[in-house]
């Protein structure tokens, strides 16, 4: 980041503050009304999507075993609870896209569906590249998934997370990479317009980095953006630090008629405004997405673990769970992350 973007930051950090979670000392809030599905909606998924289309909604999510996509349909959010998954695609046994399947993401462009996902390879597991499938029924639990090759970024280097948006009569994909230059295995925030779902027009420009204390803890990681257009803004989420108790929410956004390639047009949060509750046994809440529905209101997507600690690797350990809850905003339209929900019995 720039220094002036810098000072835009520390500007707009004092304009965010009452919204940000970390401010423990405000005033209890009323509990929340009681949710209209499971909480978790699923075990042991992480890395939710949730996309409505044509009255059905669609679950996507990372596996346990990190070995294929799986997609699941409903005519309602706590329908997907007990819906059906249908593998539609598995790993291959060598080579690229053989390991650490994961991040998938559902979107519907120009008339055909895509599914993109990160991917490593099992003689070299690390080496994780962006890929996308193709189906061309209209209906995605039918036809054939095809194949359709790497989205190729500016490097070649460890790069996850994409998500697919459009604003304003462009379409863009945000993701995660590690810069080159950097020589260390932190992960930045891209953007870059497409020129096709499987293919950016470039260049591509970086809208974050790890800077401060809390999104580097355990890893240097700004990682899984999630974009949200709403009240004459563009809210960007991403996910910070390791997968355990740390992982956490920050929060870029832009004003709606901005150049969102142009880094300065960007404000980041000087906090997490989405994190661990010890008060609600939620931890690690993070790797998002949105679902704004018919009504407007606009739900939060996540992954969570009813558990602070893990032994070993948090990569390894199964019990993040996909979540669900609404979001609210303030009086001047920011959006307000609140905590994790407590768990509902199932």
């Amino acid at each position: 980041m720039t220094h002036a973007l810098n000072r835009r930051h520390l500007l707009a950090a004092a304009l965010l503050t009452p919204a940000l979670p970390a401010l423990a000392q405000a005033p209890a809030a009323p509990a929340p009304a009681p949710l209209p599905w499971p909480n978790p909606l699923f075990t042991q998924r992480a890395d939710p999507q949730i996309l409505r289309h044509d009255g059905w909604y669609y679950l996507m999510a990372t596996v346990p075993a990190y070995d294929l996509l799986e997609l699941r349909r409903a005519r309602s959010i706590a329908g997907l609870a007990t819906a059906e998954a249908k593998v539609i695609w598995r790993k291959h046994d060598s080579g690229p896209m053989s390991r650490h399947i994961w991040a998938p993401e559902l979107a519907f462009l120009d008339g055909r569906w895509f599914i993109h996902f990160s991917a490593g390879e099992a003689k070299e597991p690390w080496k994780i590249r962006l890929w996308t499938l193709e189906n061309t029924s209209a209906d995605p639990m039918q036809g054939a998934w095809v194949e359709r090759g790497q989205v190729k970024t500016a490097w070649d280097t460890f790069t996850l997370d994409a998500t697919v948006f459009e604003h304003r009569g462009q379409r863009y994909m945000a993701w995660a990479q590690t810069d080159p230059a950097k020589k260390n295995h932190s992960t930045d925030i891209f953007i870059s317009r497409m020129k096709s779902p499987t293919e950016l027009e470039g260049p591509q420009v970086r809208l974050t980095q790890p800077e401060y204390a809390w999104e580097k803890v355990r890893h240097q990681v700004n990682e899984a953006p999630a974009v949200l257009v709403r009240g004459g803004r563009v809210f960007m989420t991403y996910s910070a630090a390791g997968t355990g108790a740390e992982y956490c929410l920050g929060l870029l956004w832009a004003d709606a008629n901005a150049d969102l390639m142009n880094p300065a047009s960007w404000h980041k949060s000087p906090g997490p405004v989405f994190a661990t509750s010890d008060e609600n046994s939620q931890y690690g809440p993070g790797h998002n997405s949105f679902l704004v529905e018919p009504d407007g209101t606009v739900l939060n997507v996540f992954h969570a673990r009813n558990y602070r600690d893990v032994k070993g690797d948090p990569l390894k350990d199964t019990g993040r769970a996909t979540r669900v809850q609404p979001l609210a905003f303030t009086a001047d339209g920011m959006p307000d992350f609140g905590q994790p929900l407590k768990e509902t019995q199932r």
